[in-house]
């Protein structure tokens, strides 16, 4: 291909619209054209991130409403839930990656239940393709609208899924226990947030309710055959970016057959990697990158495994796996712009 894919990126001024902007100019065949934000309208880029005041040609920020969606081929969306469809099922012409939570359950009644509020285009549902890009190839060059994962899930389901399509743990029992980094909680300013609020201390939050329950067990669901109901708790930790999932699953089966099931499903994944036996992952390990890194580990309580993921939140949770929906769905190849190796130290 040698037309560069336009782009506009909605919800510049927060961290994944940042996150995204700054994989994307690492991309030979994308180009940046439109930037929303209206907080910060008006603003260059330079303003609201000063790491990218070296690209003074990125463009202005400008009301959402003022973004001309024509000639554009693809709208990231990283606008709150709830905002971003009621704005995108207005966008007609451009294929859509939306980055928030609104087109990821497909029962509009659900995320009524979760999301407190009735879905604002529900007509587009039945047409969104849950984008966990290694299990999502097959439907994404056809999609005209793409959703992209939350950051909990990505890291759940990469290291549950193949292990329940195999059959060899059990979908009944499930409990998932992560720690994520702050940035997860967004850019806008909460006292819970300040330094002296979260530094020198971790502390789990939405005990028994977080958002991204019913999106973990609709992906499980709908691999097992039937309801799935896990048990997930998510921990706020003092650091930056980054994620660490731990799962512990029931099963019959011995370690070397679930360190054969990842190997198998993931051996050509360039950016899953299944660890050598015995190594823990460490969010160091893929910091700043869209690489996974998982193991197994077995229980001393007989029939039991750990299931142990890092990511960065940022990237393969968020802004890198949207970016390698985007390649996947204009048959590029699927490392364009995330070929960054992790960040160390």
């Amino acid at each position: 291909m040698t037309t560069r894919i336009r782009i506009a990126v909605l919800g510049a001024s927060g961290y994944t619209g940042a996150d995204l902007i700054r994989l994307a100019l690492g991309h030979d065949q994308v180009e940046i054209v439109a930037l929303s934000a209206n907080a910060k309208a008006g603003q260059a880029m330079a303003d609201v991130w000063p790491h990218l005041a070296m690209f003074p040609a990125l463009p202005r920020l400008l009301p959402v409403d003022q973004v001309d969606f024509g000639g554009i081929d693809v709208v990231f969306s990283c606008l709150p839930h709830a905002t971003s469809a009621a704005l995108l099922r207005q966008v007609a012409g451009p294929l859509i990656v939306d980055l928030s939570a609104d087109f990821r359950l497909q029962n509009a009644a659900t995320y009524a239940e979760w999301y407190g509020t009735t879905h604002p285009a529900p007509e587009l549902l039945p047409a969104a393709v849950y984008g966990l890009t290694e299990f999502a190839r097959n439907a994404l060059p056809a999609a005209t609208v793409v959703a992209c994962p939350g950051c909990y899930p990505t890291a759940a389901l990469l290291g549950l899924l193949p292990l329940v399509e195999a059959g060899l743990i059990s979908p009944e029992r499930i409990t998932i226990n992560a720690l994520s980094g702050v940035s997860g909680a967004g850019r806008a300013l909460k006292e819970a947030n300040l330094f002296a609020e979260i530094a020198e201390g971790v502390a789990p939050y939405a005990i028994g309710r977080h958002r991204h329950m019913p999106e973990i067990e609709q992906e499980l669901s709908r691999r097992a055959g039937s309801p799935v109901t896990v048990s997930f708790t998510p921990h706020l930790v003092p650091m930056n970016r980054g994620e660490l999932v731990t799962m512990i699953v029931e099963t019959g089966a011995t370690m070397a057959a679930l360190r054969a099931c990842l190997t198998d499903r993931y051996v050509a994944e360039p950016f899953v990697h299944l660890l050598p036996e015995g190594v823990a992952p460490a969010t160091r390990m893929v910091r700043g990158s869209n690489h996974i890194v998982m193991n197994a580990f077995a229980d001393r309580v007989s029939g039991r495994a750990i299931v142990v993921v890092a990511i960065d939140n940022l990237v393969k949770g968020s802004s890198g796996q949207a970016l390698q929906n985007m390649n996947v769905m204009f048959g590029l190849p699927e490392t364009a712009g995330l070929t960054q190796a992790p960040l160390f130290p």
